[in-house]
């Protein structure tokens, strides 16, 4: 609970007119998301000015405003604090109530396997102690007091994750939640675009461990040697945890060794202190979330409570939404959504599970869907190349969303993995459909992405029950409306592939199935970036890429599209080979090229697919309707050449009907010939 004086200590703020209520349920930033009781934050950010929508939170039940200018609405029945500086008194608010209550602080920072400590903490704890969980409303420093807004006096612990966002803030954290206990699981070498190096990330959690007192307790990775290290930064008892997976692991404190990593559990025995604890598991999913099962047990057994009864604990851990998180897919297959978010150690993380899964009692194929990764600054690339490199050795199938994603996608081909088993998309929904139709039972799908590239989206696509929805994390979809509302000044173009997927959907629908629809993206898809359009109109019905030159087709073939690519502009024979390598589809119109073509596509022993180009009245490249004639006759001998299609261009068909009406039965007229000669074309 909140209390108001505690507030007005923290901000020196004033009432602006009477006070309606003391205390307050917790605290709320979402106005959209205001609930009866709440304090509502009208903070300044990035995205937006929370004083804009004061009036909504006291409309969803909001009972009081923390604000920097008063309301211009009536007040009546709300409890309104203006004060100079809102983080400030957050911040503040946050030691003032930690210290009235009295609060154990254990304070857990890390990587991939932090969110697990604090789960298992908790659960440990709970044991014997009330114990309050702060969860994770936000990022950066705020999110602390943000997670604090229910506590209570009579909770004895509170288990607090460390959400540092940049250089320096981790004393500036620890110096506002005072911990007793600090626990440091792994590494975050996610944060690369702000902790260039691991040595600075090893700074920050030095800076934890030395603020623990003299009486308190670090919990450490033995099997780090950055964080090992940082036994000798405190004068805190130190306890430290392992896994032996071959290493040196049997020098911690807490060692689990014997791991056997499953689909849908984990298994493990403990060592302690000379005891030996057998065949355990956990619901919960890889090896590297055993670093925040064994804190939890060493946090527990300082705390009264035994080993035997942390691991009985432990037992109920549940994945929280878009952590890798167990859920039943279509076809009977199987899902993990760990959409939640995700940086480069938790994407390695879930890559490593995947390779010990590689075992041929294990079945079913292992299919990796993963979305951008944020927050990588200079290191984005590399960083995703290296994903895209670790999965062509693991997983069965690769499908990528996203421009960024689509780097690993390319490494994944880079490194040898088969192109029919590397898919790259550019939206959720596509990412999802593109192995919806072939999935089967036993096959192991996980899904992964920041939390901006909203994977969440491909796996409620592919969910077997609909009511499990509820179990994906929830990120809101008008956020990014909500913000160009608040800043009016900012000025972008954004292209909305959903608009594009739609379009080309509805021509299908229009034209049916037994006509082929062909996504021209040439000119860099007019400016809509070619690949992510290429990719896009194929996830939706259409079945062929056409484009003006052949380096344009060569990018979408290294970009893993294997549609048929027809290639309208002119093709010179030095390029043919090319074209043959990549397996394109060239456009004649003139006899000479014609023969040119068939020569280089006999010494490669192999056929070319060729188009052939009618001008009917644009005045461009293509056949004069008379010469259409005389050419099949003299082509119909080049044996090496394939005559897969007839086309013409249109000069004017967005602007004038009748033109184009002119334009068509000039065609008709030189394909009535063709056809009288039997001859048949596939378009």
């Amino acid at each position: 609970m909140i209390n108001l004086y505690d507030i007005l200590e923290a901000a020196d703020g004033q009432l602006f007119g009477e006070a309606s209520a003391v205390l307050f349920t917790d605290f709320c930033l979402d106005a959209r998301h205001a609930q009866s009781g709440q304090l509502f934050v009208a903070l300044r950010t990035e995205q937006g000015d929370g004083h804009q929508f004061m009036r909504e939170a006291a409309e969803k039940g909001a009972l009081g405003i923390m604000c920097q200018r008063p309301p211009d609405f009536d007040t009546d029945g709300l409890t309104v604090i203006v004060m100079r500086d809102l983080e400030a008194a957050l911040l503040n608010w946050a030691h003032i109530a930690l210290k009235k209550f009295g609060t154990t602080v254990i304070a857990v920072a890390g990587g991939a396997a932090a969110t697990a400590a604090r789960e298992a903490i908790a659960a440990v704890l709970s044991v014997r102690h009330r114990v309050y969980k702060g969860e994770e409303t936000s990022k950066g420093k705020l999110s602390l007091p943000l997670a604090l807004g229910r506590l209570a006096a009579e909770d004895q612990f509170a288990v607090l994750e460390m959400p540092m966002t940049q250089r320096g803030e981790m004393s500036d954290l620890a110096a506002i939640v005072k911990p007793l206990v600090g626990v440091v699981t792994d590494l975050n070498y996610g944060s690369m675009e702000r902790f260039e190096l691991s040595d600075w990330l090893a700074q920050e959690y030095k800076a934890l461990v030395a603020s623990l007192p003299q009486n308190g307790l670090a919990v450490l990775n033995y099997d780090d040697d950055h964080i090992r290290a940082l036994c000798q930064a405190t004068a805190a008892t130190v306890l430290t945890v392992g896994i032996d997976r071959g290493r040196v692991a049997f020098g911690a404190d807490f060692t689990a060794y014997n791991l056997l990593l499953a689909r849908d559990k984990t298994g493990f025995d403990v060592r302690h202190s000379g005891e030996r604890y057998l065949g355990r598991w956990i619901p919960l999913l890889g090896a590297h979330t055993l670093y925040g099962v064994l804190a939890a047990l060493a946090v527990g057994n300082a705390y009264g409570v035994s080993v035997a009864e942390g691991l009985q604990a432990i037992k109920t851990l549940q994945p929280l939404p878009g952590r890798l998180n167990l859920l039943e897919g279509i076809n009977n297959c199987m899902l993990v959504d760990d959409s939640f978010d995700a940086n480069l150690p938790s994407t390695l993380a879930v890559l490593e599970w995947l390779r010990d899964l590689r075992t041929p009692s294990q079945g079913g194929r292992l299919i990796f869907l993963l979305g951008d990764i944020g927050e990588l600054g200079k290191h984005t690339i590399r960083a995703h190349r290296e994903i895209g490199k670790q999965a062509a050795e693991v997983v069965d199938v690769l499908v990528t969303e996203g421009d960024l994603a689509a780097v690993a996608g390319r490494a994944a081909l880079d490194h040898g993995m088969d192109r029919r088993n590397v898919r790259i998309t550019y939206s959720p929904e596509d990412a999802a459909a593109s192995i919806a139709s072939w999935l089967q039972p036993d096959d192991l799908v996980v899904i992964k992405g920041s939390a901006a590239s909203r994977m969440e989206r491909a796996t409620r696509a592919l969910l077997a029950k609909a009511e499990d929805a509820a179990r994906l994390p929830r990120y809101d979809a008008q956020d990014s409306e909500r913000f160009a509302q608040i800043l009016p000044r900012q000025t972008w173009v954004e292209v909305d592939r959903s608009a594009i997927a739609y379009n080309v959907r509805r021509i299908k629908e229009i034209v049916g199935a037994d006509v082929t629809v062909v996504a021209v993206v040439k000119a860099n898809g007019y400016g809509h970036g070619a690949v992510a359009v290429a990719s896009t109109a194929l996830n939706n019905g259409a079945e062929y890429l056409a484009v003006s030159a052949i380096g344009e087709a060569i990018e979408l073939r290294e970009a893993a599209i294997d549609a048929p690519i027809l290639v309208f502009g002119y093709t010179p024979p030095n390029a043919v080979r090319q074209a043959l390598r990549y397996g394109l589809t060239l456009t004649l119109y003139d006899l000479d090229l014609a023969r040119a073509y068939n020569r280089i596509a006999r010494e490669l022993d192999t056929i070319l697919r060729v188009h052939v180009k009618v001008d009917t009245g644009l005045g461009r490249m293509g056949l004069l309707p008379e010469q259409v004639t005389p050419f099949f006759r003299s082509v119909r001998n080049l044996r090496n050449l394939e005559i897969e299609g007839i086309y013409t261009h249109f000069a004017s068909a967005d602007s004038s009907t009748e033109y184009t009406r002119a334009q068509l039965q000039v065609f008709e007229n030189c394909l009535a010939p063709l056809r009288a000669a039997g001859l048949q074309f596939k378009y």
